[in-house]
């Protein structure tokens, strides 16, 4: 009996110290930014454990604006962002840094009404709600685009981020190409001064918002929408079709889109008959000189793989692929990290 014990004790401190070793010989690969693409990246790094189980990813969802400055101070291995970087933001990077695109999605007006009726927008009317002019949901504006529909004389509660955001950065480079006043009272950025309305932090604090607050209406990614079971918006584009958001809609903004050798391109307000207006792609952010080159290679491996393999995983998830003739290009950069 006693060496039966012995010999379970021997096998559970194999057990463990197999365990220990493992856990210490994977390598941790950290991330911080865009709320934006969270539930893919989430999707991408799960799937990728089983391709390589050397390797974690630690990826915390903070905001792109975040991704921004914590890229910029190197304290994390990669950053995101869904509104690309600026010429004065870049300027300050101690290195070269890559735009790495990876996938598109849309900006929707959801929105928390009594029997959550299918509504449809403008851009007018968009400006309108945001500039704080457009205060009530029975205003003419709304009413008249959506008849048939009853709308109560009640407040309409604006929901927006309140952290540093690429979602903001969409929504706001979308007022800005509509709204000349929104244009020069605001203008385009991952923060902004908001003329109305109540902040939520990252896409899921602004969802809760609108979620829990009668009469909410405010902007979160299309995924954060649909997995919520929150209603979202028809919105009127360029060429005057009212479109609902969607992986085709997407695409077919996407399609419009003239992309630069930096890869930093916007794609809201595109002139495609059967574009949604607010769409955006999204970026990881990586230095093309690596300082670890251990880690280095494989973050290498790993933009790879989901420049190729995670593409196929984001229509389940609401997201529109970057195109094929795009992804070449992406992969050609991405061999470009140096080591």
């Amino acid at each position: 009996m006693k060496s039966l014990r012995s010999a379970r004790k021997i096998f559970t401190a194999v057990l463990l110290a197999g365990i220990s070793a493992t856990a210490s010989a994977q390598m941790m690969i950290n991330g911080a930014g865009a709320t934006f693409p969270y539930p893919i990246y989430s999707k991408w790094f799960d799937e990728y454990a089983k391709v390589d189980p050397s390797v974690r990813f630690n990826y915390q969802s903070i905001g792109s604006g975040g991704g921004q400055k914590q890229i910029l101070a190197q304290t994390v291995d990669f950053g995101a962002s869904d509104g690309p970087m600026s010429d004065d933001n870049l300027a300050k990077a101690p290195g070269k840094l890559l735009h790495i695109p990876t996938v598109a999605g849309a900006d929707v007006v959801a929105y928390n009404l009594p029997g959550n009726p299918a509504l449809k927008f403008d851009a007018e009317t968009v400006a309108g709600i945001f500039l704080g002019q457009i205060k009530k949901w029975n205003d003419p504006k709304i009413t008249t685009l959506n008849p048939g529909i009853t709308l109560a004389d009640q407040d309409i509660v604006v929901v927006h981020r309140s952290d540093g955001s690429g979602t903001t950065y969409i929504w706001t480079d979308y007022l800005s190409k509509i709204s000349p006043e929104w244009k020069a009272k605001v203008g385009t950025n991952t923060s902004v001064n908001w003329p109305t309305g109540i902040g939520g932090k990252g896409n899921e604090g602004v969802a809760g918002q609108i979620k829990q607050t009668p009469g909410a209406l405010g902007y979160v990614e299309l995924i954060y929408a649909v997995q919520n079971k929150m209603p979202y918006a028809g919105v009127k584009n360029s060429a005057g079709n009212f479109m609902k958001p969607s992986i085709e809609s997407i695409t077919a903004a996407l399609a419009t889109a003239d992309i630069p050798d930096d890869f930093r391109f916007s794609i809201t307000n595109a002139p495609g008959a059967d574009a949604y207006p607010i769409a955006g792609a999204t970026w990881l952010l990586v230095y093309q000189q690596q300082k670890d080159a251990a880690k280095g290679k494989k973050l290498v491996e790993f933009l790879k793989w989901a420049a190729k393999d995670g593409e196929k995983m984001a229509k389940d998830l609401q997201y529109a692929p970057m195109p094929d003739n795009l992804q070449q290009r992406v992969l050609k950069r991405i061999d470009e990290i140096k080591i």
